[in-house]
């Protein structure tokens, strides 16, 4: 027997131009906010808190905002939480801890 995907009977059914609108509304809503990279960059500054390179508006996308405590959706308006890490940085910072964990069990 094949399943299929469609919602079950019962559910809430929105027509296309219902989704549409829902969609127009929340990027509306969007648009007017700063996004928590956006904020890290103009706290921080753009230059990686672990090796020290310094970024310009051609390479900035190499540039990552890393969540000190790993919660993504902790986003303090301060900045506490956040470091900017280059993308080699960043990948090394969450490697240490899955190596970490794989060492652990070992013993």
């Amino acid at each position: 027997m094949t399943k299929t995907f469609r919602p079950r009977g019962g559910g809430i059914t929105k027509s296309p131009s219902e989704i549409d609108e829902l969609v127009r509304k929340m990027r509306a809503e969007q648009s007017g906010q700063e996004s928590y990279r956006e904020k890290s960059l103009k706290l921080h500054g753009w230059i990686c808190a672990k090796c020290g390179r310094e970024f310009e508006a051609g390479n900035l996308y190499q540039l990552t905002v890393h969540h000190k405590d790993g919660n993504h959706h902790n986003n303090p308006a301060d900045g506490s939480n956040w470091e900017n890490l280059c993308k080699y940085c960043h990948d090394d910072e969450h490697s240490r801890s899955t190596l970490g964990d794989y060492l652990q069990r070992g013993k």
